[in-house]
């Protein structure tokens, strides 16, 4: 262990105020593509695959056990570098889900693949003009990328009145494409084209050769411009069916719970207006749309003085590009003496936090937990008569069918959902790389969650966070949401002897509501790709399926710092609590000060206060009387903003340097034999010369391979030595959690 300790992969540093040009977050494993980005189920095919520090790659995995991969063999049976064979089972759901690959770091980021019921083939030569068109079929999937500054051109034949659907997937499945659509004929002259995302519904003219040409809004291209292109036949009536696509992270709190997969009642056009207002009873549970442009529904409804309703609607939580807005009034008289008074207007579920602005420097998390939906209340004055308006604020430049929405007025039924993400660090270099950081630990090393919820219905109780099946030697804790708040953290940390090891997370998070206890998953979100410059591409996030935590086995954190004893630290509420803790330092530091903040409930108070690096120990002094802490049990952790001096796999380092003395040795050894062969061969006698001269040529043969080794491994030797260099890094240090009782105090 303290040789492995001797080769750690970091040091680290006082982050100075002048620091503004570090790297942010240590080297992580991230899969950036794939291609194919997906399948059709029952079939079996390549896959090729790219990313950042995936190096030594064991196992490229999948979100569901129905999808499975194994290396790809060479002729020889050796795995070609990061190429797998990928079996989809023919009872694998269609729809969205995930890869990873393990690599020597651990588990990487995810990448979307897709899996659906149509053929689906792969683009490999250029198709950049009308001549040089792929033919596809109608009714299957390309999976192609964009050439720089150009478009793909497809032809196909279609049949007079066939209603055709020309759809892209590319922002919902990870790609950093804004997709173009354009149908054209067969000489490739324009006819339909879709520059917002949307898909192409066509009903075919006339027989004959059609084309469709894609491209990026901005002419972008390169492997990052991925996209899935269907071209379907569908029935003249059928609704508008998209490609699937990932989950916005405020999605995350629909549906509420126990509600029916579908509606009890719909909307009825007309219902725009006083004459056409549709009469509905509450509660109710309808399902409706934005169309055609400019869409208001109205219904009317009777209630009595002192009812409390819940009003909630989902549309973007449904996927649509859509801002709901509500207003309810109450209706005084009829017909033409007719008058309206405002009882409510309802809008956005505001984000429970402050988001990022995106600025230079990191002031919040990227992540929305809110959505443009609506979640309130309305408070009945008077018993009467009152009339509700849905509209989307932004209706009147959208006329599509398909932006629906699900309206539901009930009473009261408290309750929450909950998403998390890796915490960030407050750093001004506009840096986001740490956002897509998987939970691929390092041993020592503790790392944090932020969990974000949305209450309903008036919840307000605590909330606890609960993280199981994790791998050996990692444990969690869940720093609860408290009462009346929105934000929690939980805390996993990885032991310094954790082993190698791979598992799916449960995550999950339980309140008592009523005298019941209620649990409810906690969906996790991430960003699509590493971001290193916030100025110039926005973060993307979105929902994952699954929540892996691996422990890389292969470094360690630079620093642990936690208490010197594993208890609960008591105090009475009004006393002051020392801490001791003890730092193990498993490399040198530049500086000799880390300053430290407080996380969780009932301590965030605490002020700022340093941790002396060139000390095996420091201690934490916690003032509960200025805190005013109550009496409860809590879990603390301090944390800080470092600078990682890193070198980037040591050991490959420690590998060249063995095979560079190895080869060095092997031409010493063939040159003398080659040296001793010559001599003997001079003085052989006529009958051995040939066979003396026969064995000379051979080992020099061996000599000439052994100087061409060594010169390979003269030159991995030099990469090895640039590519440890050390680097700065800028990180998050977190200390292991701290428990701590406090109890009342002395009455006065």
């Amino acid at each position: 262990m303290l040789k492995k300790f001797a080769i750690a992969s970091a040091l680290i540093a006082v982050v100075a105020s002048t620091s503004m040009a570090q790297s942010v977050c240590l080297p992580a494993p991230r899969l950036l593509t794939t291609m194919p980005m997906g399948g059709q189920v029952g079939s079996e095919f390549d896959v090729a695959i790219t990313g950042q520090t995936i190096e030594n790659t064991e196992q490229l995995l999948f979100s569901s056990p129905k999808i499975t991969a194994t290396p790809k063999l060479d002729a020889s049976g050796k795995p070609v570098a990061n190429q797998f064979v990928v079996s989809i089972a023919a009872d694998c759901p269609p729809g969205i889900h995930t890869a990873r690959v393990m690599s020597r770091l651990g588990i990487s980021s995810a990448r979307v693949f897709t899996v659906s019921d149509l053929p689906e083939v792969t683009q490999t030569k250029p198709s950049a003009s009308v001549e040089t068109a792929m033919p596809i079929e109608i009714n299957s999937v390309c999976n192609a990328t964009l050439p720089v500054r150009a478009a793909n051109h497809y032809s196909f034949s279609a049949k007079k009145g066939q209603r055709l659907v020309v759809d892209c997937a590319a922002p919902g499945i990870d790609s950093k494409m804004n997709p173009v659509l354009i149908l054209a004929d067969a000489q490739g002259r324009d006819m339909l084209v879709e520059r917002r995302g949307g898909a192409l519904d066509y009903t075919v003219p006339a027989d004959g050769d059609y084309m469709v040409k894609v491209h990026d809004l901005t002419f972008k291209g390169g492997a990052e411009c991925f996209y899935r292109l269907a071209v379907q036949e569908v029935p003249a009536d059928a609704p508008l069916a998209r490609l699937p696509s990932t989950r916005a992270v405020g999605s995350f709190s629909w549906p509420p719970t126990g509600l029916a997969a579908e509606a009890s009642a719909s909307e009825t056009e007309p219902n725009n207006d006083r004459e056409t207002v549709q009469a509905i009873t509450l509660p109710c549970d309808i399902a409706g749309s934005f169309f055609p442009a400019a869409d208001v529904d109205a219904f009317e409804f009777t209630a009595k003085m002192g009812e409390v309703w819940w009003v909630e609607v989902a549309s973007e939580r449904l996927g649509r590009p859509t801002d709901a807005s509500i207003i309810v009034q109450q209706v005084i008289g009829e017909g033409a003496d007719e008058k309206l008074v405002d009882l409510v207007e309802l809008a956005d579920i505001a984000s429970p936090i402050k988001r990022s602005s995106n600025a230079y420097a990191y002031d919040g998390p990227p992540y929305n937990a809110g959505s443009t939906d609506i979640l309130g209340k309305m408070e009945i004055k008077e018993d009467g008569k009152y009339r509700l308006q849905i509209t989307d604020l932004f209706g009147g430049t959208r006329n599509d069918p398909n932006n629906v929405y699900r309206l539901v007025i009930r009473q009261a039924e408290p309750d929450f959902a909950v998403v998390a993400w890796p915490l960030h660090m407050v750093l001004r270099n506009g840096d986001r790389n740490a956002l897509s950081k998987p939970l691929a630990l390092r041993g020592g090393s503790t790392v944090a969650l932020e969990v974000v919820a949305v209450r309903r219905d008036g919840f307000n109780g605590e909330i606890e966070l609960t993280l199981e099946n994790l791998p050996d030697g990692v444990t969690t804790a869940g720093l609860k949401i408290p009462a009346g708040k929105a934000r929690g953290l939980m805390l996993v940390t990885a032991h310094q002897d954790a082993p190698r090891g791979l598992t799916m997370a449960k995550f999950t998070a339980t309140a008592t509501i009523g005298d019941k206890p209620v649990t409810h998953p906690c969906h996790v979100a991430s960003v699509a790709w590493p971001v290193t410059n916030a100025w110039s591409e926005i973060p993307a996030p979105r929902l994952l399926a699954d929540i892996p935590v691996s422990v890389g086995g292969s470094e360690f954190a630079a620093i642990t710092i936690a208490p010197t004893e594993e208890k609960v630290w008591e105090a009475k509420a009004g006393e002051t609590l020392k801490i001791p803790l003890q730092h193990v330092r498993r490399g040198e530091f530049s500086g000799t000060l880390l300053g430290l903040r407080t996380m969780g409930a009932g301590f965030e108070g605490v002020p700022k206060f340093d941790l002396k690096l060139n000390e095996d120990a420091s201690e934490a002094v916690l003032d509960l009387a200025k805190l005013k802490t109550p009496p409860g049990d809590y879990t603390i952790a301090f944390y800080g903003s470092a600078v990682a001096k890193h070198r980037d796999n040591p050991d490959r380092l420690v590998a060249a340097e063995a095979a560079h003395a190895q080869a060095q040795q092997t031409v010493t050894d063939l040159t003398a034999e080659v040296t001793r062969l010559a001599n003997e061969t001079a003085t052989a006698s006529p009958d051995q010369k040939a066979d003396s001269q026969k064995l000379a040529d051979a080992v020099a043969e061996q000599k000439k391979a052994a100087d061409a080794a060594l010169a390979a491994a003269a030159a991995e030797l030099a990469k090895a030595k640039k590519s440890t260099q050390p680097k700065d890094i800028a990180d998050i240090v977190i200390s292991q959690p701290i428990s701590i009782r406090v109890s009342p105090g002395e009455s006065k």
